[in-house]
């Protein structure tokens, strides 16, 4: 059973992070405050943290995201493997919408190859073939990331504290069987307002995405958990993340699946 202190701290840094997302300020690294947060702590503190916005924003849990899937960006953010947050329902956005800029602290996005799963995949020795088995649908993907953390600097369990930087997210509306593909080959190219800033393939997330959905159920079932069938889950970005501004369009085109698009206003 937690003691008092622990649940405490859970609760105070849950309650930091909430208010930062909802007053649109950053805040500080909680390690420097906290040394007792660490990685499973700060898995309890992102429950909480879910906890809190299901209940403010009266939504519901739809599914799962990963973060850090790639070896650069661990380097880059100084972290040492990839990270897990969960999708609500109130974050899910539309292409026929511009998004407003306002609610976001520093924005980035990231584009990803969304998975809808029909069956449970569960640890502790998820595989590739395991996750394609369970996988109903393949969709064209785009993240909105945004840290509350002070110039996106964090450590792993400052990330996961922040449901690992999770914002908005939009999903294409046209959804394939994975059979058809090689998701490790499947390119991808990345524009923003018109122009190409970068190229990549879905071995860029841990050598192929299915791969990574397979590190979150083993993940996942140290903690009595599994991703469930009907959940979506965005398997992690196949390139760095652009810095958003109003006014930006943004397409992320994915070799026999299709373009989703975000165009961003004030």
């Amino acid at each position: 059973m937690a003691s008092t202190n622990v649940v405490n701290v859970i609760d105070q840094i849950a309650s930091e992070l909430f208010e930062a997302e909802k007053n649109k300020t950053s805040v500080n690294k909680f390690v420097d405050r906290f040394p007792e947060l660490n990685e499973a702590l700060a898995y309890q503190v992102q429950e909480k943290l879910v906890e809190l916005k299901c209940e403010a924003e009266n939504t519901v849990k739809i599914g799962r995201k990963l973060g850090l899937t790639s070896k650069s960006k661990q380097e880059m953010m100084g972290v040492h493997e990839p990270s897990y947050g969960v999708l609500l329902e109130s974050m899910q956005l539309y292409e026929s919408e511009k998004i407003s800029t306002a609610p976001f602290i520093h924005a980035k996005l990231e584009p990803e190859i969304a998975f809808v799963l029909n069956k449970e995949v569960k640890g502790p020795h998820a595989t590739v073939a395991d996750v394609l088995a369970a996988t109903e649908y393949i969709a064209p993907a785009v993240e909105v990331i945004d840290s509350r953390f002070q110039g996106f600097r964090f450590t792993l369990p400052d990330v996961v504290a922040d449901n690992s930087s999770s914002s908005k997210f939009i999903i294409g509306d046209r959804f394939y069987s994975p059979e058809k593909f090689d998701l490790k080959l499947m390119g991808m190219v990345f524009k923003k307002n018109g122009e190409i800033i970068s190229t990549s393939a879905g071995a860029a997330v841990m050598g192929h995405p299915a791969r990574a959905i397979a590190w979150l159920a083993n993940k996942l079932y140290k903690v009595g958990q599994s991703v469930q069938p009907g959940e979506v889950v965005l398997s992690g970005s196949l390139s760095g993340a652009e810095k958003i501004e109003p006014g930006d369009h943004f397409s992320a085109s994915f070799d026999g699946i299709g373009t989703v698009e975000a165009v961003f206003s004030e």
